[in-house]
């Protein structure tokens, strides 16, 4: 197992490189705009509808209610105006308990049975002024008898009694539990313009109240077939809109990751697609930049490598005239190892401007990490620098060029940072990175260079793989960013933790067999 635990970095320059894979930043940003649009939408057409439903709803079912209500009232106080006038209160009036044989009695109970089976009515009953009962439909309700529902109707009765005007009341509850309204009219004692001496009343049941469960019932019904035509509508325009975000965030995604080639598609002729427009353009200008950047890093290294040519041959004719003992070939000397440090500068220059892609091949990583770190022996002698490789069999699918490239930076670049430090140590360990295997069993590999020596400090982490940034004297900044690229371009991470006295570069890498 790698000893060291990686911590990302991202570079903050925007020359540099997302250590995040393509796929990873094709797909992130266009879920946040699904679910961000998504939601508006649904806040925009879902809740204004429902509510506006909702507010119908319950505007529509009290209306309906009230009318009802109203309607039931008008027919009950019809239903009891109308008994009332086959009725003479001159005989009803006189009677009291035990008068239920009496020829007045039997006739008006005749009579409001009759109404009662016609209109459907529960009940009908006559009482005088103070609620005691005349006359029931009900034959729990005796002669004499105190009418307690109609004297909770006391102040709807005073205009019976008073005024002689037909009335109903309020719902109110029956003994069964149900819901019950009353109509009431005045009874004379002879002729329609006698003195009022009894009411009539004739009690229903509210059964609109099944009529507004229907409605009740429909108006839920339609509220969900409202509701889910308009998520239905929602995602559906959701998803036309993000159509072309999620290609334009894709499109942005490849010139983010360098790839300049491919056209931002123009999906839509609205807005988006100006917006896509203005993409493809600002990609032709990065490309047209990037190739006048690499033809001018190019030739200002070809123009400099010419004359570094003829300073080289010269300083070694020089060196040849010049005796052995002649203090003079010191200075040479130097200008000698200056030369090749400019040409070392010249060459990383030309590298960075003109990499190309890598080309992949199934590659043995023990046999050539182990080839690098054989070549880093004489470098780590010279520093006093023990170097040790700890490796399991491993393999993956890598240019073999550019990887050796990276990981010879890498080892170099820990030797240096270990010089000099009590008890020195450079590891570099590769394996398997079976946390990458996909459906067919593939892992991708793990290549971690540790050493010991001092801590990278927190502002220089922050911008390790800025190409050009540099804590060196000599030095172009290069490596590492090179490193970097080389890693985010075999579709991997390069990530580093510095800490403890230790500091452990680790280089991840996914198997990208092709498949068969």
């Amino acid at each position: 197992m790698l000893p060291c635990q990686a911590v990302p970095r991202a570079p903050s320059s925007p020359l540099a490189r997302s250590p995040r894979s393509a796929d990873e930043a094709d797909k992130a940003a266009p879920t946040r705009a699904r679910l961000t649009i998504l939601a508006k939408l649904l806040l925009a057409f879902l809740v204004p509808t429902t509510a506006l439903f909702t507010g119908f709803a319950v505007l529509a079912h009290r209306v309906a209610a009230a009318d009802l209500d109203a309607e039931l009232g008008v027919r009950l106080s019809e239903v009891a105006a109308t008994a009332a006038l086959d009725l003479r209160g001159a005989y009803l009036a006189p009677l009291g308990p035990g008068d239920e044989d009496d020829r007045a009695y039997l006739r008006a109970l005749r009579t409001l049975e009759a109404v009662r089976e016609t209109t459907g009515v529960a009940r009908l009953y006559i009482f005088d002024s103070e609620f005691r009962s005349r006359l029931d439909t009900s034959a729990e309700i005796p002669i004499g008898a105190t009418q307690f529902q109609a004297e909770l109707h006391r102040h709807e009765l005073a205009d019976v009694f008073e005024r002689g005007q037909a009335v109903s009341s309020v719902l109110f509850e029956g003994s069964d539990g149900s819901l019950y309204k009353a109509g009431y009219a005045p009874i004379r004692d002879g002729g329609t313009e006698g003195e009022i001496v009894l009411a009539l009343g004739a009690d229903a049941p509210a059964a609109y109240f099944e009529r507004l469960a229907s409605l009740r019932q429909s108006l839920l019904i339609y509220g969900f077939v409202l509701a889910l035509v308009v998520l239905i509508v929602a995602v559906v325009f959701a998803a036309r809109i993000t159509r072309p975000v999620r290609q334009l965030a894709q499109a942005a995604a490849r010139i983010g990751k360098g790839n300049l080639s491919a056209e931002v598609p123009r999906t839509a002729r609205d807005e988006l697609g100006l917006l896509a427009v203005t993409m493809d353009e600002m990609r032709r200008e990065i490309a047209a930049r990037n190739q006048r950047m690499q033809l001018m890093l190019s030739g200002i290294a070809h123009e400099v490598r010419n004359p570094l040519g003829g300073i080289e041959l010269f300083a070694g004719i020089l060196r040849d005239e010049l005796d052995e003992g002649d203090e003079r070939r010191a200075h040479v000397a130097r200008i000698e190892r200056e030369l090749g440090y400019l040409k070392a500068v010249v060459s990383d220059f030309l590298d960075y401007a003109r990499r190309p892609a890598p080309e992949l091949d199934n590659l043995d990583l023990s046999e050539l990490i182990g080839a690098v770190v054989e070549l880093c022996q004489a470098d780590a002698e010279r520093a006093g620098v023990p170097l040790a490789l700890a490796s399991e069999p491993t393999r993956c699918w890598a240019d073999a060029g550019q990887l050796r490239r990276a990981v010879l930076n890498l080892v170099r670049n820990a030797i240096q940072a270990s010089g000099g430090v009590t008890d020195p140590q450079v590891t570099v360990r590769v394996r398997p990175n079976d946390d990458d295997g996909g459906d067919r069993g593939e892992s991708g590999a793990l290549i971690a260079v540790e050493n010991r020596g001092p801590e990278i400090p927190s502002e220089v982490m922050e911008r390790l793989f800025e190409p050009f940034y540099t804590t060196r004297e000599k030095g172009t900044g290069l490596g590492l960013a090179f490193v970097h690229e080389i890693a985010t371009d075999h579709g991997g991470a390069l990530r580093v933790v510095s800490e403890g006295g230790r500091t452990c570069f680790t280089m991840r890498l996914p198997n990208r067999a092709p498949l068969p």
